[in-house]
């Protein structure tokens, strides 16, 4: 198999996973910061679906770039 239809694969089985599952990615924010005092949070997001369906769809992509170039 091509570097390029393996990469495929995995972008396809992400994004298959994230639409099914659901995916969440934290960030760090800083809410207040007095003196050497510094407070902070953590804010959870989720994934957009369109991003996991776009995986899926730069997934197939790729497939199909690797499958046409002859080595």
């Amino acid at each position: 198999m091509r570097p390029m239809q393996i990469i495929g694969i995995v972008l396809i089985a992400v994004g298959g996973f994230l639409l099914i599952q659901g995916g969440t990615f934290s960030t760090r924010k800083e809410v207040l910061k007095v003196g050497d005092l510094k407070v902070s949070a953590n804010e959870e997001h989720s994934v957009a679906p369109w991003m996991a369906g776009a995986a899926i769809v730069a997934g197939i992509a790729l497939i199909a770039t690797g499958a046409s170039r002859k080595s």
